[in-house]
């Protein structure tokens, strides 16, 4: 049975969709079997595949007004074949803006990606989804089907502020759609340890978190900056680069602790 995870934050550009592509290539590349979902209208996860968005025939927008299902929409990239480092990808594109309106009006608006996902549990080991920045529709689908939350973030204080954001709503949909949901970790990223208030910012998470902070931290890193440009995670553009070693840490870590469970 497939552990699932959402990838999320609620503040913008804390580095979401470079995690969710590294990390899948990273369990990918340690022999996991790994299902991608990009649940983000702008299809960043998808394009940094190395997947067309324009070119797909169906995305995670049919999965969810269930015109397709999942096994006919998932794809692989021919460049992650040839790197040896392959996940299956449900892609998104700019049609996934109309679902948020469109599963406003549907009967099980939340829980259709869940049921969507039943069948092609035993498929995977990891089915990680990249989930728009918003707290929407989208999001709550991601939610609702997750065992759990990893949420990266940098060490600056605003990002505290949209933690605690984060934190309320998890607590929400346990309560009242998804009582599995829960926070499986904290994952520092941009990470530059010159800098003071970074330090500061990491250790006041350890201190009050503990254990849901993960011991890997992803430094800040010109590698993974460059790697979605030409449509590749950072760990199979440039796989000995800081960035790329973390990711690889950091999906041994997370395997570790799941099948530690």
């Amino acid at each position: 049975m497939a552990k699932i995870f959402c990838v999320a934050n609620q503040k913008g550009g804390v580095g979401k969709t470079t995690t969710t592509v590294n990390l899948a290539a990273g369990l990918a590349k340690i022999g996991q079997r790994v299902l991608m979902i990009d649940l983000d209208p702008q299809g960043n996860a998808t394009m940094g595949s190395g997947v067309d968005k324009r070119k797909l025939e169906h995305t995670i927008y049919d999965v969810l007004l269930e015109s397709a299902t999942v096994a006919q929409t998932r794809v692989k990239s021919e460049k992650l074949i040839k790197a040896g480092c392959s996940y299956d990808i449900v892609g998104a594109n700019r049609e996934l803006t109309g679902a948020e309106v469109e599963l406003v009006t549907l009967e099980r608006r939340e829980k259709r990606l869940k049921q969507a996902l039943v069948a092609v549990d035993q498929d995977y080991d990891f089915i990680l989804i990249d989930c728009p920045p918003s707290l929407s529709m989208l999001t709550l689908n991601g939610l609702c089907c997750a065992n759990g939350v990893i949420v990266p973030m940098q060490c600056e204080y605003f990002a505290l502020e949209g933690l605690t954001d984060l934190v309320n709503t998890i607590k929400q949909v346990h309560a009242n759609l998804n009582k599995d949901l829960v926070i499986i970790g904290l994952l520092r990223v941009m990470f530059d340890p010159r800098i003071t208030l970074q330090q500061q910012v990491s250790e006041q998470l350890t201190a009050h978190f503990g254990g849901k902070v993960f011991n890997t931290v992803i430094p800040r890193n010109v590698r993974l900056a460059e790697a979605p440009s030409y449509g590749l995670p950072g760990v199979v553009f440039d796989p000995s680069s800081k960035g790329a070693q973390a990711f690889v840490l950091f999906a041994q870590e997370l395997a570790a602790r799941v099948w530690a469970k």
